[in-house]
């Protein structure tokens, strides 16, 4: 058993919500790569490479002038971020460019944004059916 894991023996207080909430969990490997993905997106380096890179492709050099770092730090940064699929490169010429793995990851930083936005100004949570 997990740390984190209640033990089978304690009593839901309400079993309908329980058996709903159960079923929003997906499953282990799925859940495996979605905590991998969101702890890449907790660094201010490698939110500034993938919002740039939601833009457009770019090299290294042009990375870590976007993100205002040092190219090593950008090349170490994209290491991490192609390892867990979050970009990829391709060659343009001799050129190697990053570009995003896929419109998701952009997506991700769309919604962070409008929950920030929303914890910003106080705003309510919109409804969804």
């Amino acid at each position: 058993m997990i740390e984190s894991q209640v033990p089978l023996t304690v009593a839901p207080l309400d079993p309908d919500a329980l058996a709903l909430a159960r079923t929003a969990i997906p499953d282990e490997s799925t859940l495996t790569g979605v905590v991998r993905a969101l702890q890449l997106l907790g660094d201010m380096t490698r939110a500034r490479i993938l919002y740039a890179l939601a833009r457009t492709p770019l090299c290294v050099r042009d990375l870590a002038l976007a993100a205002n770092v040092s190219e090593s730090a950008v090349s170490h940064q994209l290491r991490l971020l192609r390892e867990r699929n979050l970009v990829r490169r391709h060659r343009r010429g001799t050129v190697i460019v990053y570009s995003l793995e896929d419109h998701h990851v952009a997506a991700l930083f769309h919604e962070a944004e409008y929950h920030a936005d929303h914890v910003r100004q106080g705003l309510p949570d919109h409804t969804y059916p």
